[in-house]
Formats: structure tokens, sequence, C-alpha cells
């Protein structure tokens, strides 16, 4: 587990236990041993099981978790996921912040799978953006891939993105800031922003790109910028406008990839519970 996830779960706990769960101590015997499960509560695909996992070892280390399913999975309402056995204080405490993130993370990939679902048939991949919750980064880019979609740059370190603010502040030219990029991070890929067709032809007479965003054109736009490309040239990549009824109409057009912030921020917590059996 990355060292910022565990960051993140050891925050989360603080913030939710501060100096105790008052609640547990006070009317919980100590001694008491419970077993409990994960439950799923409607259908969808499953995410972050590891992270809550993770959670109530971080709470008491002698819990015991076994899991019934795995991320990834598309599981029915009333499944039973994870068991966990313990100290009934210790599965108390955990119990929020487990269910936090393994309830954020799944609606997630169930919402990603819906997208991927919508583009079945054709050979567009579906990617998420940057627009993902603070901190959360990292765990939401896994949970997309989960439900089968694709990873769009992690940050603004792993490939440049020309955007027309960009075009706006720069100066000297495109190529040459691609050349000066591409001379001392040769790793790091080129992404530019085009608008209209125009600019997808003159993107295209660069050397140096990776792939053009066509950002909010029509269909019949990106089949042209499509045929404009050929076969060797850019990736393409859709974006703005896109949504469940109007996603498998852009798949179509042929654009290798589209992106989609809402699997991230639009997403909504898939329904899931403790249960405790004794």
């Amino acid at each position: 587990m990355q060292p910022e996830i565990v960051q993140l779960i050891d925050m989360a706990l603080r913030e939710d236990i501060g100096s105790g769960d008052v609640t547990s101590e006070y009317f919980v015997p100590s001694e008491r041993q419970a077993r409990a499960y994960m439950l799923v509560k409607e259908t969808g695909v499953v995410a972050g099981l590891e992270v809550a996992e993770l959670v109530f070892k971080t709470v008491d280390p002698e819990l015991e978790v076994r899991m019934m399913s795995e991320d990834g999975a598309r599981v029915a309402a009333g499944t039973r996921v994870m068991e966990i056995r313990g100290s009934a204080r210790s599965l108390l405490t955990a119990e929020r912040t487990a269910l936090n993130f393994a309830q954020r993370l799944s609606g997630v990939a169930s919402k990603t799978q819906l997208f991927v679902e919508a583009c079945e048939g054709t050979d567009a991949v579906v990617l998420d953006t940057r627009k993902t919750t603070p901190g959360w980064r990292l765990l939401e880019k896994m949970a997309v891939s989960k439900g089968g979609g694709g990873n769009h740059r992690m940050g603004l370190y792993d490939r440049a993105m020309v955007k027309d603010n960009h075009l706006v502040a720069e100066s000297g030219g495109l190529q040459a800031g691609i050349d000066r990029l591409k001379k001392e991070k040769p790793e790091v890929e080129v992404e530019l922003e085009a608008d209209t067709l125009d600019q997808v032809d003159a993107f295209l007479k660069l050397q140096g790109v990776d792939y053009i965003l066509l950002d909010n054109m029509s269909n019949e736009s990106l089949r042209q910028a499509v045929a404009m490309r050929g076969a060797d040239g850019p990736k393409l990549e859709a974006s703005g406008g896109v949504n469940l009824s109007t996603i498998g109409e852009i798949a179509k057009t042929g654009v290798d990839f589209i992106s989609v912030g809402a699997v991230t921020h639009s997403a909504v917590a898939l329904d899931m519970s403790l249960e405790f059996v004794d």
C-alpha cells in the first residue's frame, strides 16, 4: 500500500476517533468478541476492499479479515464481500471509516463501468481526469481501473497538456516548447487541446505530439478529425459534453479515448453496511 494511502487512512481515523470512541468505550465490554460482514446493499462494482481491510488492521492489528470478494467484481445486492472477527470495540471503531473508503471507491468503480458498457463494440477507452477528491487521487484512479476504465495523467508532472489558457500565455511557438520538453524530459508525453478542426490540422503538422484532445466537438467533427489523423498520427481523445446518453455515439466516431470527469466528481457512493452476526 502506497505511503500516501496509509497517510490518508491515518488522517481519516484521527478525524473520526479524535480522543477516543466514547460510545464503544462506555457501552461495549472490553472483552466482547464479535463477527461482522461487510454487505453490499445494491448491485455494483466493488473497490477499496483492501483499503477497508487496512483500516480495520490499523485500528486493531489483532482483527482477522477474510476477503469474500475482490476489487473489480460486480456483485448483487445482499452480497457479503468481507468477514471481520475480533474485538467488538475495534470493529465498531473502524466501521464507519472502513465503509467510507469502500463505499466511495465502489461508487467510482460502478459509475465507470456504466460508461465502459456504453462504449461496448468500439475501441474507445474511457478515461478519468484530474477532477478527483483532493488527497484521494490514487485511490479514485485505482477505482476507475477496477471499473474497466483507464487512467489519464496522474497530475501536472507526468504529461504536458497544453490547453487554451496555455496557448494564450505561451510565447515562442508550440514546436519550440515541445522540443525543449522532449530534450530535457523525453519520458513526458505531450497532449494539445484543439477546439476546431483547423487547430487539429495545425497540430498534426507538429513533431513530438503524442495526443490531441478534441474539446467539445460535434460527432461529425470528431469523425473528420479521425480521418485527418490517419493511421500513424497522435492518439485522439474526445472530451466535453460526455454523459451516458452521448458517450456511445462519441465512441463510434473512432476516437481512441474519451475522458469523463463524472466518473469521479459525480460518483455516488455504493450502499454498503457492516452487519454484526454475533
